[in-house]
């Protein structure tokens, strides 16, 4: 997808940039320009690339701390920041001068681009909002911090073989990784196990002495995270495991080889896969060690930060904001206690005020089994100190509410931060809202409801800490560099000021919608787009896609309340109408699914596999005469994200009303002038404000009547296959084995449990979504409709800027910009 330059290139930058290169070549690879291999000079380029980030990264650190700025962590588990060589140069202003410089040397930068690994280090929406807030606050000027862990393999690969999915290793580090700087000296000691003993200087019983059995040692790696157009630059600082001593040589010695690296290998396990399996009680420890490494090193690090300039800890929340990306990073709550009282001296009482106003927790679910929870078991075995401290939060919690006349048992049994139904448990959504001055959702619907289910009981006591912060994307990734068609479309259509101020810039777009030659214009580019993910299919899977068909998308995450299994009725309900009204003149379309499910979630495998055997009959099918074809993309990452965007014309967005927290990919879908069929669900409700509900196709339940259906019981889907043949027709295709000859019972117990108790009311959503669709079919059939839409869905979508939403998190909860 080689782009040519939109603008004029300086000659001598192009010549700097190519000595560069070539000197990191010999230099840095050892390598000879005539013996090179395509990774050699990808590692090149990348090191030519770090070098002029370096400086701008530094200035900006010394800037911090002579101003004593404001310092932003943001805690998270998952970074999914994908390949960064046309993330860094694009905004370096340094894209198309590398082009050159790297044509000159007779070396394609956009093949060399493909070699790059994506960074496998979060499973979906969540790691990737927090790489786009990554860069908006560099972006931004915000002075900020990255914690998370330095996954040694990250999430899985995803191999489909015979239709079912595989867990590969991700090697995502086999040729190293030439952005980041290890910081061998930033090294912390982190403690499991062991016991507590009373210290007998404190004579209030406040502080403790905590001796773990098990000590592990974190390092920590440095990545920098450029802004646009360089103007700041700040650190994702990533976590290491290694064991105390790495080797028992005596033990080595004495012939155990094995036993002499136990240590080793067991503290390594920490950073060596993201989301180990939890099903077991191995696994459950496993993840809740990582999460205590990342945050107990994160917070010895910004504390060794804040002392060395400031010294005074009761003056923390002055200078320091900690935002909680979810409930992983909650055990922060009791660590930064710990450290405060244990180690540091503070009162309890200064510990609790500066603690409550240095963290921030955003909540990504309104599924209370996604809250995490831990037994008391697990945590006084792994860590007692801590549950000590959450006792005592609680014991604190609990008279203050006694003290304010509150008796209610239900109430304070709802926010106490132990659970005693079937065993007891800390519930750790809990702990992180009464720790944290800010809870924040992340779109207006799923604040809304945050309030009303998940910490109904807590709200009421805090009225004023819930608040909505409804999610945004990076422009810079998800058009720029993914779009650059459509980008340079923009800049000649309304001015290059809208690469820099895309949130009011692309309303100007608004009056080119009704401009036949703008539209031919998108339409065309749209078609490139196409013809690209289409070789890549072909390639692939071997299956060829028509890029005149309408080109409808699904790419997320494998989950039941997603409703990917929705959109695969409706694939064998329109596979069923084609071949029974061949005289109809059907809507070419391409129903393209891509998404990993969770290793253990077995539900979402079965999908998975049903998409699979759905699209070898449907391809296979010769009566259809090419009208629907259907492909299920593997090993769904960033940057196979960044080749369907550009090329979707129809972004699927079905989840059940009132549960998905917010979606990101709507967002980017839009952007890139894609048409929405969804519900009223997370930040479509925005959307259909933003850009017009007259230029979506929504269709559905509302939250609130899916929530009175949960409260009377109503999961049967009989009544709504007896009102609806068509639905009833796909089911029993399905069940019967009409798409898995191979094993006709494969599927009877996903239809069986769906008809029984459908908990996500894919049933009865049915006959709505598929009126949806053929209003989408007709839609399709009036281009000028259509492309209009598209064009006014790319000018609306400015306000889901990731820099709109941390202008918001900056001003509103962490007080960081001036």
């Amino acid at each position: 997808m080689s782009q040519e330059s939109p603008v004029s290139i300086d000659p001598a930058e192009v010549a700097a940039f190519r000595e560069a290169v070539l000197s990191k070549l010999t230099y840095s690879v050892g390598k000879d320009p005539e013996h090179a291999f395509d990774h050699d000079w990808f590692e090149a380029i990348a090191l030519a690339a770090r070098d002029r980030i370096v400086d701008p990264w530094m200035d900006h650190t010394r800037r911090i701390y002579r101003g004593n700025q404001k310092r932003v962590y943001y805690l998270s588990l998952e970074f999914l920041i994908g390949r960064l060589l046309f993330d860094s140069l694009s905004n370096l202003g340094l894209l198309d001068v590398a082009r050159q410089a790297l044509a000159d040397l007779d070396v394609d930068l956009d093949r060399i681009r493909q070699l790059e690994p994506d960074a496998a280090l979060g499973n979906g929406g969540l790691g990737r909002l927090a790489a786009c807030f990554m860069e908006s606050m560099a972006t931004l000027g915000v002075a900020a911090h990255g914690y998370g862990i330095r996954y040694e393999h990250g999430l899985f690969r995803q191999a489909i073989v015979d239709g079912w999915q595989h867990e590969q290793t991700e090697t995502w580090l086999d040729f190293g990784n030439p952005w980041e700087f290890e910081r061998a000296e930033v090294t912390y000691k982190i403690g499991f196990g062991g016991g507590v003993t009373n210290l007998p200087d404190d004579p209030k019983g406040e502080r403790q002495h905590w001796e773990p059995a098990d000590v592990v040692r974190s390092i920590a790696y440095d990545t920098p995270v450029v802004g646009w157009r360089g103007r700041a630059v700040n650190t994702l600082r990533l976590w290491r495991a290694r064991a105390e001593s790495d080797l028992h040589l005596e033990r080595f010695n004495a012939g155990d080889h094995v036993g002499a690296v136990l240590d080793e290998a067991r503290a390594e396990s920490i950073s060596r896969v993201l989301y180990p399996a939890d099903s077991t009680e191995a696994g459950q420890q496993l993840r809740l060690r990582q999460e205590y490494f990342f945050v107990s090193s994160s917070l010895q690090d910004l504390i060794r930060r804040f002392m060395k300039q400031n010294g005074d800890l009761r003056e923390l929340p002055q200078y320091v904001s900690i935002q909680l990306n979810d409930t992983h990073p909650a055990i922060a709550v009791a660590e930064l206690m710990r450290l405060m009282v244990d180690v540091h001296g503070l009162t309890w009482d200064e510990a609790w005020t500066a603690t409550v106003g240095t963290l921030s927790y955003t909540n990504h679910t309104l599924l209370p089994e996604a809250l995490e929870t831990w037994s008391v078991g697990l945590m006084e075995h792994l860590l007692p100190r801590h549950m000590q401290i959450i006792y005592l939060i609680n014991a604190y919690h609990i008279d203050a509410l006694r003290a304010k006349d509150l008796h209610d048992f239900e109430l304070l049994r709802a926010v106490s931060l132990i659970q005693e139904d079937n065993g007891r448990r800390v519930r750790m959504g809990n702990l992180a809202f009464i720790g944290s001055h800010s809870i924040n959702g992340v779109s207006g619907l799923h604040t809304d409801l945050m309030r009303v289910t998940v910490f109904k009981h807590l709200h009421q006591l805090y009225p004023d800490r819930i608040n909505n912060k409804t999610n945004g994307i990076t422009f810079r990734r998800w058009l720029y560099q993914s779009n650059p068609r459509l980008t340079r479309m923009l800049v000649d259509a309304i001015g290059p000021e809208v690469l820099d101020e895309p949130e009011t810039r692309l309303l100007q777009l608004e009056s080119f919608a009704d401009k036949p030659s703008f539209r031919k214009q998108f339409v065309e580019q749209r078609r490139e787009a196409k013809v690209h993910l289409a070789n890549l299919v072909r390639e692939r899977i071997g299956v060829v896609l028509d890029p005149d068909a309408l080109f409808d998308v699904q790419v997320k995450r494998i989950h039941e309340y997603k409703r990917q299994l929705l959109n695969l009725l409706h694939t064998v309900a329109l596979y069923q109408a084609m071949r029974a009204e061949p005289h109809i003149d059907w809507v070419p379309r391409v129903k393209i699914f891509a998404g990993k499910a969770a290793a253990s979630y077995h539900s979402a495998k079965l999908i998975i596999k049903l998409a699979n055997d759905i699209a070898r009959t449907v391809n296979n099918d010769p009566t259809l005469r090419g009208m629907l074809k259907v492909a299920f993309l593997p090993n769904y990452n960033v940057s196979l994200a960044e080749a369907i965007i550009p090329a979707a014309d129809l972004s699927e967005q079905i989840s059940t009303a009132g549960y998905e927290a917010s979606g990101t990919s709507n967002m980017k879908f839009a952007l890139n002038g894609a048409l929405t069929i969804g519900t009223l669900d997370g930040a479509n409700v925005e959307m259909s404000e933003q850009i017009g509900e007259e230029h979506m196709f929504i269709f559905g339940m509302s939250a609130r009547q899916v929530e009175a259906r949960k409260a009377a019981g109503e999961f049967n889907a009989q009544p709504w296959l007896d009102a609806s043949p068509r639905l009833n027709e796909v089911l029993q295709a399905i069940h019967r084995g009409a798409f898995s000859p191979d094993d006709p019972n494969r599927y009877k117990g996903l239809i069986d449990g769906l008809i029984a108790h459908d908990t996500f009311f894919v049933c009865a959503d049915f006959d709505d979504y598929w009126d949806a669709q053929r209003k989408v079919a007709a839609y399709w059939r009036s281009p000028k409709l259509w492309w209009r839409s598209a064009v006014l869905n790319t000018a609306r979508a400015g306000w889901f800027s990731s820099d709109r939403t941390i202008r918001e998190y900056a001003r509103d909860i962490w007080k960081a910009l001036d």
